[in-house]
């Protein structure tokens, strides 16, 4: 099929099978900001939208978002800027980062993250801060030179690539602080610092040389699109041409007229006053999350540092740091990173609901080395899905996506090719475990991933299944049910 510049047109695309099979993919940012790597830590995201949106950008635990955060005198970062840094500029951050890079081995990530059951991983390669991780050749007119002479991108994709990953781009189109720097406080601010003049141009270019430079399996754009409606239609239908199989996300709402609405004082400020009380308003409901506003056409919701409640027909992606932040957080603590159970309980139920996992890692600036904590976690997912895999990959969402056994331990479902899966969130203390609801026609089997088969039996809406060896202690085991899907 091929594609035209329109609505009708670009929702013909199906949301490829690939992306649904794939359930964990792996987010990079990795770049300037990553040589200072400091956030203050007290807030999470969801905390600071539901009960201080007004001051959500200076106390932001993201750590991508330094150069903003310095922009408040009395922030955590510009305090700890001050007393580590002096007046130094924070452009001059990037000599470190890229002299980190001679310590830079991609395949040894690539290793990594296949190691850990990634599918796909999206390298974040353009932040707010404007700076490209790839020679571009789309100059930009604001700050010459304002990218890494290394391929960073490029070599990415290929080590990614020859591990049998999908390699994709994240991309900030909606923020560029080299053509708009101005402090970025309220909701108000954010829409006014899009840019525009010749930015939306700028832009397009870059996100058109990344297509024919890398061809990404994901085109993960942030923030909004600069451009109008028209524009975005054009980009999104030449991308589907090029790659049939490629994948967008949600965050490509054109603001052209609102931005130039809210770069005026006056308008600014009271959107600023109206968005805030409607964010507070949104988060006294218990299931609130922090969800984008849609455009008109997409091919994956992205709830961050949030997951929906209920299996759903739209495709989406969780995507969330192991801790508080994106960007390397040299403050972040053990206790705001994910624990096992998390991790892994949050990888089940997000597959049982048609989603997909984007896990960040956020590599140290001046090294280009992963921290321990987050290698880590990838190490648990590695453990957990070499064994469980298969619950997992190539899965749809079954007929309900949770449950609970007779003895109280929560239940995933998903389902492929026949076969039921009911991942355990937890470990049955006894050789048994009795799920409610569930039938097992005749002929049908069941069998423990990763330990063999196992005896189940029909009790009326009750079907037991007795193990045939202890169970490990794990944070989740999946039982395979043949024939029963």
């Amino acid at each position: 099929m091929r594609y035209e510049p329109t609505l009708e047109s670009v929702r013909q695309h199906p949301v490829p099978d690939w992306y649904h099979d794939a359930k964990l993919g792996i987010f990079i940012h990795w770049s300037v900001s990553s040589v200072p790597g400091f956030a203050t830590r007290e807030y999470d995201i969801t905390e600071l939208m539901r009960d201080r949106p007004d001051e959500m950008n200076q106390l932001s635990p993201y750590a991508e978002w330094y150069e903003n955060s310095l922009k408040f005198p009395d922030s955590p970062v510009a305090k700890h800027h001050r007393e580590r840094h002096g007046g130094r500029p924070y452009a001059e951050f990037r000599a470190a980062y890229e002299k980190g890079l001679e310590q830079w081995r991609p395949d040894l990530w690539a290793e990594c993250f296949a190691a850990a059951g990634a599918r796909y991983v999206v390298l974040v390669t353009k932040h707010h801060d404007g700076y490209c991780l790839w020679p571009s050749q789309v100059s930009n007119p604001r700050r010459a030179g304002w990218n890494c002479p290394r391929d960073l991108v490029g070599e990415l994709a290929a080590a990614v690539r020859a591990r049998g990953m999908r390699f994709g781009v994240y991309y900030s189109a909606g923020l560029d602080w080299t053509f708009d720097g101005r402090r970025i406080a309220g909701i108000g601010d954010l829409m006014a610092a899009i840019p525009l003049g010749d930015y939306p141009a700028y832009a397009d270019a870059q996100m058109r040389e990344l297509i024919e430079r890398v061809q990404p399996d994901v085109l993960w754009n942030d923030i909004a699109w600069p451009g109008d409606q028209a524009s975005f239609y054009r980009l999104v239908a030449d991308y589907y041409n090029a790659l049939p199989e490629g994948v967008i996300n949600d965050r490509w709402l054109a603001a052209n007229w609102l931005t130039r609405a809210m770069k005026l004082p006056p308008v600014r400020v009271l959107a600023d006053r109206l968005l805030t009380r409607a964010v507070r308003k949104a988060f006294e409901k218990p299931d609130a999350k922090f969800a984008p506003p849609p455009p008109p056409h997409y091919d994956a919701r992205t709830p961050e540092y949030a997951v929906f409640a209920e299996a759903r027909r739209e495709k989406w992606e969780c995507v969330r740091g192991m801790d508080k932040s994106f960007g390397f957080n040299r403050m972040s603590r053990p206790e705001d990173f994910l624990s096992r159970e998390a991790l892994i309980h949050s990888l089940c139920d997000i597959t049982s609901k048609n989603g997909n996992l984007l896990l960040n890692v956020g590599p140290r600036g001046e090294d280009a080395q992963i921290p321990e904590p987050q290698l880590e976690r990838l190490g648990w997912l590695a453990s957990f899905t070499q064994r469980n895999g298969e619950a997992l990959y190539g899965t749809r969402p079954w007929q309900r996506a949770e449950g609970t056994t007779a003895e109280g331990i929560p239940v995933r479902f998903t389902h492929k090719d026949g076969t039921l899966y009911a991942i355990l969130l937890g470990c049955p203390t006894g050789g048994f475990v009795t799920l409610k609801d569930v039938a097992l026609p005749a002929g049908a089997n069941a069998r423990l991933l990763g330990a063999g088969p196992a005896t189940a039996v029909t009790k009326g809406t009750f079907l037991s299944v007795t193990f045939s060896a202890p169970l490990p202690d794990e944070p989740a085991h999946a039982i395979a049910l043949e024939g029963a899907a």
